[in-house]
């Protein structure tokens, strides 16, 4: 099979690819109820069929099953062609039966709608319409072309014509609604699970950087009193060496790489201590933490915190969970990506909630996605000032949907809407119109101090000098 022919249907990614054996197991099911059909039409109700056309179109599907599962691995993957050629094929050889059973006069017609259903579910939009497409055409010749069903004194077995015509346009609008409604239904099925496993990626990238704190901060911590003792001994050693320049040197040298090192490893572990105090940080820390990698981006984010209404001056000390940071950071991004020069950062608690709420001085949202922002690859038609202002970009929500997944995961509520400042408390050089962004978590969901989620302080650690 060449790779053009592969190309041609291709709609799905490999790993939506249906095995081989699945296929076969179905066409087996088929085999057995269309032998049993006929066996009680001949049998129980004396009809009189072309036993021998009938049984060597179901002989094609058993020779057809037969070859696949001698020559080709049981393990084996369809590829969207293959997939499609041997739908095809069932789709066709059901018509046949139905050609020599009566066809539309034959209730088991219904049965069109079953290779139609399966092409929805396992290919891609061009495969699906050429398999609906011969299908109606099927159904459209099986309506005027047949063999009729007589019984054993002659009689035709047939249904008014209303009928036949009702059967018809029934069957048409089966096939058309089956297919858009399971090809829609798996799109977002699909859609969800790369989206979700985008999310499960992006949580465990900032699981393991903050691991990676702990360890660099562990590290810190218990290198500190050797490299101190290294420090303090080479001090000495360049006192006492002053009639030998030689050593003298090399001491002071040792010295200087003991402050390198100590140097490096404070470089490295800046935003970690100890491994309990990594598990927490207060609400500006970490909402700091989120937001400095798009600190530097060419656009000024302002950060302003203090209590609402009803809250305590102290700020919360929070959990310092990966998703909480990840998920602020991604709200961040996206304000510094559509804002034109500022982003507002605002921390806010009471007694029972914490509220994090992120404007930009954009264009805001657009309207008709206000309802499906969080939903994963959302795309919307780019304006030609929208190419010109960012032609980089090529947004599909997925960065919103991470972000809104992870934060919902801690117990947060997300808001979007568009417009200026409601609170109208602050005046400001330039006016928050663009998009706004609310998080809002119930105190003690994040709280690390007080509540179900208080952490442990620890015990001191016992120092060797």
């Amino acid at each position: 099979m060449s790779e053009s022919n592969i190309g041609l249907f291709s709609g799905q990614q490999n790993n939506n690819r249906i095995r081989l054996r699945t296929m076969i197991l179905l066409r087996w099911v088929a085999i057995v109820g269309q032998i049993a059909a006929i066996s009680v039409a001949q049998q129980l109700y004396n009809l009189q069929l072309e036993l021998g056309l009938c049984y060597m179109a179901i002989g094609v599907s058993v020779i057809g099953n037969l070859i696949a599962i001698f020559v080709f691995p049981e393990n084996k993957r369809l590829t969207e062609f293959e997939n499609f050629m041997m739908v095809m094929f069932d789709l066709l050889q059901l018509s046949m039966l139905l050609y020599l059973t009566g066809g539309l006069n034959n209730p088991f017609a219904l049965l069109v709608l079953g290779p139609v259903t399966v092409a929805a579910n396992v290919m891609g939009m061009r495969s699906t319409l050429i398999i609906g497409a011969t299908a109606i055409i099927m159904v459209t010749l099986l309506a005027q072309v047949h063999l009729p069903l007589r019984t054993d004194q002659g009689f035709i077995l047939r249904v008014p014509e209303l009928f036949v015509f009702g059967n018809w346009i029934a069957i048409i609008i089966a096939v058309i609604f089956m297919s858009a409604y399971s090809q829609r239904i798996n799109a977002e099925i699909r859609s969800m699970s790369d989206a979700l496993a985008a999310t499960h990626m992006a949580l465990s990238r900032e699981q393991k950087l903050t691991d990676l704190g702990g360890v660099v901060a562990a590290a810190a911590h218990e290198l500190g009193t050797p490299l101190a003792t290294i420090k303090l001994t080479s001090a000495e050693l360049i006192e006492e060496l002053d009639d030998r320049p030689e050593l003298r040197d090399d001491a002071a040298l040792i010295r200087e790489q003991a402050d390198r090192c100590r140097d490096i490893l404070r470089d490295m572990g800046r935003a970690g201590k100890n491994d309990l105090h990594l598990r927490k940080a207060p609400l500006s820390t970490v909402v700091n933490e989120a937001a400095e990698p798009h600190t530097t981006r060419g656009k000024y984010v302002h950060f302003d915190e203090g209590p609402a209404e009803g809250g305590g001056l102290q700020q919360p000390t929070i959990l310092r969970k990966p998703e909480i940071i990840h998920g602020l950071r991604n709200l961040i991004q996206n304000a510094v990506d559509f804002s034109r020069a500022n982003v507002w950062v605002e921390t806010a608690w009471t007694d029972d909630t914490i509220t994090v709420r992120i404007t930009d001085d954009g264009r805001g949202y657009p309207p008709q996605m206000l309802g499906r922002i969080g939903d994963p690859f959302v795309r919307r038609r780019r304006t030609e000032s929208d190419r010109k202002t960012r032609p980089e970009y090529e947004g599909m929500g997925l960065g919103l949907f991470i972000a809104k997944t992870l934060l919902e995961r801690t117990g947060a509520e997300l808001s979007f809407a568009n417009g200026s400042d409601p609170l109208g408390t602050k005046t400001t050089p330039v006016e928050r119109r663009g998009a706004i962004v609310v998080v809002k978590w119930p105190r003690d969901q994040i709280d690390a101090v007080s509540g179900k989620n208080a952490l442990p302080i620890g015990l001191n650690q016992h120092f060797e000098i």
